[in-house]
């Protein structure tokens, strides 16, 4: 079935699509104004309140549906530091300065969702016990052990795994070796989510479910931001973050991402007999392919995988048999397991594969397109976001703001994915 939970008396990995919010956000009802409109409450939008509130600002959160129900709430729960691209690669792009600034942003991503769960005690089964990305190949495991060292060249906490303890760590013989990187670790994604808003609202936040925006119309020195039941947001700063849900609102900001479904499987609670045997450590990993799959353990046992499916939203159980194929094949142990809950949540992937700024007008700012990297990069981005709207300089922005460039006949996005999907399972075949 597809997955319904009521937060954490259920499995803590699952997206509630039924479940009453944690956290009451009544749809805007009145007119208001405030000094920033946030558009999307996940966790780019949530975290940006948060730390806006934090420094005293009055920020107002729209969301169509709820917080976290995109796929800020329906995701694999994986906290990885790190983008899609080495540090010395980081450099290399940005430049000496810029890029050692954003790989220590970036490395200490991770940091910034557990400083937050702490300091705010939001309840989301939270461990940190690191991140294994064991290799496929012999190829792949050069280019981990690199990725490794550059990151310990850089005080990282992270280690090399050799074939036998990748086995041992992770439970299965299909690795030939890989590395463990100790800052990562794992949530229950919506509890998350609805941690952030119940935080930011105790500071003064307005959050406001149920509220579509609908036109967003600069006038003089403040936005008007138009909603689908009539109220108006009035602010002189707007926040658009709306990740793999973005749709027409701002001229052709949805063609610039291709907004792709990702798919999870969870498994009834492993016996004990088998437990152990399966990150026995409480790591979460994910594999080195380029059509990568990720698995973890939730709190109550269950083996929950990952990894890419249907373009299209999934319409029967049969949409997510392929990541049961690949629990069967890289674990054995599990014949004839059975599958409580199946998920999909949508992400956004940009043609670089790195997050995206925009300032395409005074006063507004986009951001958007993780690539999958979206619990500690969104975060992260948000408290940085909030600091650069206040004028805050004292530390670097991660990313320069760029101009809108919409994918290039983004209308057959469809066929671009089933396309590199072909492609990169030929590449992994021949890695």
């Amino acid at each position: 079935m597809i997955a319904v939970n009521a937060e954490m008396s259920l499995p803590d990995s699952l997206w509630a699509a039924t479940a009453t919010p944690a956290t009451a956000t009544p749809p805007l009802t009145e007119s208001a104004t405030f000094d920033v409109a946030i558009i999307g409450a996940g966790y780019t939008g949530l975290s940006t309140a948060l730390h806006l509130a934090e420094r005293g600002v009055r920020a107002c959160v729209l969301d169509a549906v709820e917080p976290g129900w995109g796929a800020s709430g329906r995701n694999g729960g994986q906290v990885i530091p790190g983008l899609k691209y080495d540090p010395d690669e980081l450099v290399r792009r940005y430049g000496e300065t810029a890029g050692n600034a954003l790989v220590e942003i970036v490395g200490g991503a991770a940091d910034t969702v557990f400083d937050l769960i702490h300091r705010y005690g939001i309840d989301c089964a939270a461990l940190r016990h690191g991140w294994i990305q064991p290799a496929h190949s012999a190829a792949m495991l050069e280019t981990v052990v690199r990725r490794a060292r550059q990151w310990e060249a850089r005080g990282a906490s992270v280690s090399v795994l050799d074939a036998k303890a990748v086995s041992q760590r992770v439970g299965t013989d299909a690795f030939v070796g890989g590395w463990v990187d100790h800052r990562a670790g794992s949530i229950q994604p919506l509890s998350y989510a609805r941690g952030l808003a119940r935080a930011a609202v105790g500071l003064g936040v307005t959050v406001h479910g149920g509220t579509l925006a609908t036109s967003l119309v600069h006038e003089g020195n403040m936005w008007r931001v138009a909603t689908a039941r009539g109220p108006v947001v009035t602010a002189s700063r707007v926040v658009l973050a709306t990740n793999g849900y973005t749709g027409p609102l701002w001229p052709k900001l949805e063609r610039t991402v291709i907004a792709a479904n990702s798919f999870i499987v969870a498994t009834r609670p492993l016996a004990p007999a088998v437990t152990d045997s399966i990150l026995s450590g409480g790591e979460v990993a994910s594999d080195s392919r380029r059509l990568l799959l990720y698995f973890r353990r939730d709190s109550q046992g269950r083996l929950l995988m990952g990894g890419r499916g249907p373009f299209s939203e999934p319409r029967s159980a049969s949409d997510w048999s392929h990541l049961e194929r690949s629990v069967q094949l890289l674990f054995p142990q599990l014949k004839g397991i059975e599958y409580e809950y199946r998920w999909a949540g949508r992400i956004a992937i940009t043609a670089d594969f790195l997050p995206h700024v925009h300032e395409p007008a005074p006063g507004l700012t986009i951001a958007l397109g993780y690539n999958g990297r979206g619990i500690a990069m969104a975060t992260t981005l948000g408290k940085h976001l909030a600091a650069r709207l206040c004028g805050d300089a004292s530390t670097a922005f991660p990313f320069p703001a760029t101009p809108i460039r919409p994918v290039p006949l983004h209308g057959l996005q469809r066929f671009y994915i089933a396309a590199g999907v072909a492609w990169y399972r030929m590449l992994d075949a021949l890695s």
